[in-house]
């Protein structure tokens, strides 16, 4: 009993310390944590990383782009040196630059400049029988490229860096798989005679595309990006409320998000929409929260703050698969499997609605989904199932939109780039009009989230202002009487915080509301006992 008793204390004193820490420094716990899985998980002599936080895991190309971005953000924060995060990626790059390439079945990293999906973590070779994969290629050269756009000094390892980050892309013969009849890009080819079809619809592939036409050296037809909106009809539609371009598992809407940066301008299909790709990732996180509200299966756990679908592992047998909902998502329905990266990874869509789930699922299930790399890959409450495994490519979307959300560093780099911007515009991208609202480039104000939310005497809100500009923050009633007054006058660039003290104000709803130049931003509060 003695024993039961200490362990029910240790239990409690656990609990209230996760409640006592702060959003910031749990979401900087989140990403620096999340960092350590790239600069753990690696063979430092040829700097590959691998797949999943298992000895025997091979490295995923894709968990490598990630990672290679992760590093320049570790960088940024002081987590390891900018001489040893260079010392790193030069050794990854010169890896796949200097690695093998051609048709054998073994013994090779890649043909025609693309690579294989998974390499052996020794020898740098094809993992087993794996594919030479288009996206997961793409994904690499995204870090790739970002590496070139952060080592910028005049050093001989950074010029070094910029060297094999554009004789890595440059190399990569676009049109070698690409489909001649319609102009689409297969999604991947083996030495052994297996080619697989195109990537059509909406999904993680945009990337894929854009650098397929950026290059300057083997670009790709650009009429292949009729090919890859062509079936947009069968997903463009309404669900729990949010009107857009579906795909169930969120990784779809962000992978090519953390890298670039939709909000500013769209192609012809959007425009047609009136919406931009970024605030259509931003409508699917919201469906999907509105999906685990609505929890039509019954499945434990499920709420406003308790979400999150995607690629994962499940428990046996589904085991690793694509989950996704809303729409239902083809043979692979929702389990009641979530993955924390599904909620987390959408932070820089919608924060109101990432950072609640953050702090649900570190206060509630602590150990049993957080560790060393902080979230584990996904759960399972229904069915009592908890993932021990952590996957690069769920930590490398958490780093880079943590970081897009606090400070737009990995966008800033990536949309300087030459070739990205060559082929946005090749796909025919182009600016939004300054008098369009919805996604209007330009210095827009932007409330971030309010802490805690509801709220019993105090709450924190923040927001972000792109340049320096006169502000009003003031908080308001149902009525539209102003209760408080926050913040008045000039504020500097940068995040700002403003705490409302409300004592002697009645319980109920009330809303935050940012001023700036003609343009207003609002959030709900509640206030309860």
């Amino acid at each position: 009993m003695r024993r039961l008793a200490l362990l029910l204390a240790l239990t409690l004193v656990a609990t209230e310390a996760r409640a006592q820490l702060t959003t910031d420094a749990l979401i900087d716990s989140l990403q620096h944590r999340s960092f350590g899985f790239f600069w753990s998980e690696v063979n430092p002599a040829n700097g590959l990383i691998r797949d999943r936080s298992e000895p025997w895991s091979a490295c995923s190309i894709a968990a490598q782009g990630f990672g290679l971005s992760a590093i320049c953000v570790a960088i940024d924060h002081g987590w390891i040196t900018r001489a040893e995060g260079r010392t790193r990626v030069l050794t990854s790059l010169q890896t796949f630059w200097n690695g093998p390439q051609g048709t054998a079945a073994s013994g090779t990293i890649g043909y025609k400049g693309f690579f294989y999906h998974f390499l052996d973590m020794g020898t740098a070779r094809r993992s087993g029988t794996t594919e030479l994969s288009t996206i997961d290629t793409a994904l690499l050269l995204a870090g790739v490229i970002d590496t070139k756009q952060y080592f910028t000094e005049n050093d001989p390892d950074a010029n070094l860096i910029r060297a094999l980050a554009d004789s890595i892309y440059y190399r990569v013969d676009w049109t070698f798989l690409q489909n001649p009849s319609t102009k689409g890009i297969k999604m991947g080819w083996k030495p052994e005679g297996t080619v697989f079809g195109d990537w059509i619809g909406y999904n993680e592939a945009m990337i894929l595309y854009l650098l397929a036409f950026g290059s300057p050296t083997h670009p790709t037809d650009s009429t292949g990006w009729n090919r890859w909106t062509s079936n947009y009809f069968n997903t463009w539609g309404t669900y729990y409320g949010q009107t857009y371009l579906a795909f169930g598992p969120l990784f779809g809407h962000q992978y090519s998000h953390c890298w670039v940066d939709f909000r500013g301008s769209w192609d012809a299909y959007m425009q047609g929409k009136g919406l931009t790709y970024f605030e259509n990732s931003r409508r699917a996180t919201y469906a999907q929260r509105a999906y685990a509200i609505a929890n039509p299966l019954h499945w434990a756990a499920y709420s406003d703050s308790m979400w999150g679908m995607t690629a994962g592992d499940g428990p046996p047998p589904t085991n690793y698969r694509a989950r996704g909902a809303p729409p239902d998502w083809f043979n692979n329905p929702d389990d009641g499997t979530i993955s924390p990266t599904a909620p987390i990874s959408s932070i820089a869509f919608a924060p109101e609605l990432a950072i609640p789930v953050i702090r649900n699922l570190y206060n509630t299930y602590g150990s049993q989904v957080w560790g060393d790399y902080a979230f584990t890959d996904a759960f399972n409450p229904s069915q009592n199932w908890w993932d021990v495994d952590v996957l690069g490519i769920d930590q490398g979307p958490m780093v880079l939109m943590i970081e897009n959300w606090r400070n737009n560093n990995v966008w800033t780099r990536m949309m300087a780039n030459a070739d990205l911007r060559r082929g946005m515009q090749r796909a025919g991208f182009v600016p939004i009009p300054a008098s369009v609202v919805d996604g209007a480039p330009g210095p827009t104000p932007e409330l971030m989230w309010c802490e805690p939310n509801p709220f019993v005497s105090e709450a924190m809100i923040r927001y972000r202002l792109p340049q320096a500009a006169d502000v009003r923050l003031a908080i308001y009633d149902v009525t539209g009487r102003e209760v408080a007054r926050l913040a008045s006058g000039t504020r500097e660039a940068g995040f700002h915080e403003a705490r409302w003290s409300a004592s002697g104000v009645p319980n109920g709803i009330y809303y935050a509301r940012l001023e700036w130049g003609g343009r207003v931003a609002t959030k709900k509060l509640v206030r309860v006992r």
